[in-house]
């Protein structure tokens, strides 16, 4: 995640050798950024599925009270990250869509992007997959199922109007099929990259698999 920090400015000189360096204080909203950072480098950590409030408070030299300045709970630590993989990853689906491509070919450049952000954001990855919200409120594992379900919605989508163009008899049925198949096969690769310990990288043969759906 990307943090708009500005140059820190140092301490005025004190001639007392001794004297401890001010402490900077974080711009409003910075220490929010901070703590979502913090959250999202220990889920890249193998077996690092469940994080406590008292490990992130640890990790960022804090106490637990501090983090509840800023967020009312842990759930609302991972909205925030959910808030940021959604504007991430739809940001960039519109921009595909919006290009004039054939339908597969916007439907792989989607696939491929979803596992390249995976790739790139480890720990983003166990919460799009649920490990890492087990253990949480329930409406966050049901965000990121309308996230997938919205995902494969833009695929049908495209592959719909590219059924229809290819003269299919059922291109409705086509397009619901092959835009399923697309989904699922992200979602296990993203689940085998977690559950590997980051190891089994999503976008192994990537290219020719989604070839063989389309």
């Amino acid at each position: 995640m990307q943090n708009d920090e500005s140059s820190a400015i140092g301490a005025p000189h004190s001639p007392d050798p001794v004297a401890a360096p001010a402490r900077k204080r974080p711009k409003p909203g910075e220490r929010r950024v901070q703590i979502l950072q913090a959250l999202a480098a220990m889920l890249e950590q193998p077996g690092a599925e469940r994080v406590t409030t008292a490990a992130l408070a640890a990790r960022l030299d804090v106490s637990e009270a501090a983090l509840y300045r800023h967020f009312a709970s842990k759930a609302q630590m991972f909205e925030g990250l959910i808030d940021f993989i959604e504007h991430s990853v739809f940001t960039l689906v519109n921009q595909i869509v919006e290009r004039e491509a054939p339908a597969r070919e916007q439907a792989a450049r989607i696939v491929a992007m979803l596992v390249q952000f995976a790739e790139k954001n480890p720990g983003m990855t166990r919460v799009m997959v649920g490990d890492a919200l087990v253990f949480e409120n329930e409406r966050l594992q049901s965000r990121m199922n309308q996230f997938f379900d919205k995902i494969e919605a833009t695929l049908r989508q495209s592959l719909r109007e590219g059924a229809a163009v290819d003269g299919s008899a059922t291109p409705s049925v086509d397009a619901q099929v092959r835009a399923s198949a697309l989904t699922a096969f992200v979602v296990g690769r993203l689940q085998r990259f977690a559950r590997s310990g980051f190891r089994r990288a999503p976008s192994e043969h990537l290219e020719a698999s989604v070839a063989l759906m389309l």
